[in-house]
């Protein structure tokens, strides 16, 4: 090479290596470059394959293509395979080298695409900066069917830089969307934790995503015994709250993550698409279905999808499980909240009930007893109507007090003192029921757990006596340091239930919110014929 090739070689090189540096956009980069590289070689054709997930490729520039190549929108350039491209995902491309056969130009002279303007072969140069592969780099010119050592070498050099440059403005994107996401991910943390109600969180948190992030939906999952329960959708620039049960095969990646506690990635095979109908999501190409941890426990689950194909990388993940971790302590902020506003509800329903009982309870009972009193005295009168009024008083004093002190039991409930398996065998007593008791394991509960499981067992009761045709229950609690378990279980008429059936009676979702208010797990099984399971469990140990 003689000294005169060489300096115009270095400043080839230093002119694209000034071309590259102009901006950060990629796709004006590489078509300037290119437009360069043409220029100071005396080169006429080339174009750029960037490679994303094999066998994929995407021809992002092109300059001066031949008719034949730019046949059909250039369809050519688009489809199809060739040797370059199956060397690269092959592994077997390592430097520049020159092309003898190129199969788009032999399917293009096969299918009489167009003119090929001489052009028959071309040189393949891959695009890496280290061990990091980005492409490759097309160039021919009319009638040249090779390139000297030194054509590639200069082929190289200059695919090392776009490599480089590829590698920057990579980075220089990813740190970009990073900072954006992270603004967002402000935003939406903000507008999540201002909620101090924990039924509203699940809407809130899909609808921040949906307002701030680019994703085609985001559904909230809870923890349903072994299936899920979905409690909110964003889709479609609209929020649905309709509770909908899903098993866990219904639930795709969902449970998965859930299940393992880490981030679970989908995603869809080449023109394919994923589909979780049972929770009525549309389809999508990709998904993350971030777990939430709250408590040690995994309670719950955001699902993410797009209609775009590997569209959640490390970053996307990583702003996901920062929203997942905000949505947990907001869920924790609110069941505080709930606690202590159920614990101001106590304080004044125990009051009320020392002042019914110290008041209205003394009067009526004392009323009882004048009524007697006087029944005495006018023992031996003949005047029925004076007898028969008195009894009726009598009568109407003695059920109001028995009413005022179911309401009293009701406001502060008689029976904790001695046990909740005891509370609910009084309260099963009080109703015909006999209730066959099971205690494993004993820890003292704190006085919010205990009256949530009485609260449940009684309801639970209430249903047996109401509608499973039988005065025998089981009622099994399991108590240890880190939760305590409660079943209720009936061999008795039982209902049919249905995948997806929202629960539509009051008294259901009362003891499911009552469960979760302390973050715990509620959950019912029934068939008819079969008899009803209620079960809670609920954490000791935070």
């Amino acid at each position: 090479m003689t000294d005169g090739k060489r300096v115009d070689e270095l400043a080839a090189l230093k002119e694209i290596a000034v071309t590259l540096n102009i901006t950060n956009d990629t796709n004006h980069m590489l078509d300037a470059v290119l437009r360069k590289l043409l220029e100071v070689t005396g080169l006429t054709t080339g174009w750029i394959f960037l490679m994303e997930k094999e066998p994929g490729f995407t021809c992002v520039v092109d300059h001066r293509l031949p008719p034949a190549l730019s046949w059909g929108e250039k369809e050519p350039m688009c489809t199809g395979s060739c040797w370059c491209v199956d060397k690269y995902w092959g592994g077997r491309l390592h430097n520049a080298v020159n092309i003898i056969n190129c199969k788009r130009i032999e399917n293009a002279i096969e299918y009489k695409w167009g003119d090929t303007e001489g052009i028959y072969h071309h040189a393949t140069v891959p695009l890496k900066a280290g061990e990091e592969w980005f492409g490759l780099l097309n160039v021919a010119a009319p009638g040249k069917e090779h390139f000297s050592d030194e054509e590639l070498a200069l082929l190289t050099a200059v695919a090392y830089q776009i490599g480089t440059a590829l590698k920057r403005t990579k980075l220089f994107h990813a740190e970009q969307k990073r900072a954006e996401l992270y603004a967002k991910l402000g935003d939406a943390s903000k507008a999540i934790g201002a909620v101090t109600e924990l039924q509203k969180i699940p809407c809130t948190a899909v609808q921040q995503i949906g307002k701030h992030f680019p994703w085609a939906a985001a559904a909230f999952f809870l923890k349903e015994g072994k299936a899920m329960s979905l409690r909110a959708l964003y889709q479609g620039e609209s929020v649905k709250s309709e509770w909908k049960a899903v098993t866990a095969a219904e639930s795709g990646p969902v449970a998965e993550a859930m299940k393992k506690g880490k981030v679970r990635r989908v995603e869809a095979e080449a023109d394919q698409e994923l589909s979780l109908p049972a929770a009525g999501i549309a389809p999508f190409r990709s998904a993350a279905a971030v777990p939430i941890r709250l408590r040690g426990q995994t309670p719950a689950c955001l699902l993410v999808t797009s209609q775009k194909a590997s569209d959640f990388d490390e970053t996307d993940l990583e702003v996901l499980q920062s929203l997942a971790d905000h949505i947990s302590i907001s869920m924790e902020n609110a069941r505080l909240n709930q606690q202590r506003r159920e614990l101001s509800k106590l304080e004044e329903r125990n009051r009320l009930a020392r002042d019914l009982h110290d008041s209205v309870c003394q009067n009526l009972f004392s009323l009882s007893l004048m009524t007697r009193g006087m029944e005495g005295i006018l023992d031996g009168e003949q005047d029925d109507l004076m007898h028969n009024s008195l009894r009726e008083i009598q009568r109407l004093t003695e059920d109001s007090l028995k009413e005022m002190r179911a309401l009293i039991w009701q406001l502060r409930p008689a029976g904790l003192e001695e046990g909740l398996l005891t509370a609910l065998k009084l309260y099963g007593q009080k109703l015909g029921i006999i209730v066959r008791d099971q205690l494993d394991g004993f820890n003292e509960l704190p006085r919010a757990i205990e009256e949530t499981l009485l609260r449940i067992g009684q309801e639970s009761l209430n249903n047996v006596a109401k509608h499973a045709k039988v005065t025998e229950v089981q009622v099994y609690l399991k108590v240890t340091k880190r939760e305590v378990l409660l079943r209720v279980s009936d061999g008795g008429a039982g209902f049919s239930q249905q995948a997806g059936q929202k629960l539509n009676s009051l008294g259901l979702i009362s003891m499911r919110e009552r469960a979760e208010m302390l973050g715990g797990l509620f959950s019912i099984e029934s068939k008819p014929g079969k008899g009803t399971v209620v079960q809670v469990l609920i954490p000791t140990c935070w």
